[in-house]
């Protein structure tokens, strides 16, 4: 199936990827984040969890780099998607045991880029407002039939269909915590 009922599942799986990138990465000044759908207690998703690595200094990317290289991955670019750099599995043999049983994406995002300020506000939004989440769901299932749950057929068509609803919601998490960040400041 493209998109699966919520797995607890996902909680742990996220946990052992990230031990493993943070050991890769020890003394970088990274954070390691899950987001995507798998990221939402209670809602439905692809199972493949999405991780951001997150970092300030324009320096530490070519370290960064070099240290996901080491540990079996390579840099697949932006893929079209300024701010966020993706990496990607390499075969490797032998496996590693948790890198490469674990179906995940890695990307790479500056602290003060648009795609994970996007990520953040998304899935903090979806997991604050259980009408919007119930939404999204119900959309993602309705994705997954319509394309016969073809992943490539649902990756177009949530490009298509989803995006607006996506944008709506980034845009109300931006509202949300611009009035929240006023009423600290009065």
């Amino acid at each position: 199936m493209v998109v699966e009922p919520y797995k607890e599942s996902w909680v742990g799986d996220f946990s052992a990827l990230k031990r493993v990138l943070e050991e890769a990465l020890t003394n970088l000044p990274v954070s390691v984040e899950h987001v995507g759908s798998t990221s939402v207690p209670g809602l439905a998703a692809k199972p493949v969890i999405d991780i951001d690595l997150i970092f300030d200094q324009p320096i530490v990317f070519d370290d960064i780099k070099s240290r996901l290289e080491a540990i079996g991955y390579y840099h697949a670019g932006d893929q079209g998607i300024a701010g966020r750099e993706v990496f990607k599995r390499a075969h490797a043999d032998p496996a590693h045991t948790v890198l490469d049983s674990i179906p995940h994406h890695l990307y790479v995002c500056r602290a003060d880029s648009d795609e994970w300020q996007k990520h953040r506000l998304f899935r903090n939004y979806l997991i604050a407002h259980e009408d919007a989440r119930a939404h999204y769901q119900r959309l993602k299932y309705d994705l997954a039939r319509a394309a016969n749950q073809d992943r490539k057929r649902y990756a177009q068509l949530k490009e298509q269909q989803a995006t607006a609803f996506i944008n709506d919601i980034i845009e109300k998490a931006r509202l949300d915590e611009t009035r929240t960040d006023s009423n600290r400041l009065s």
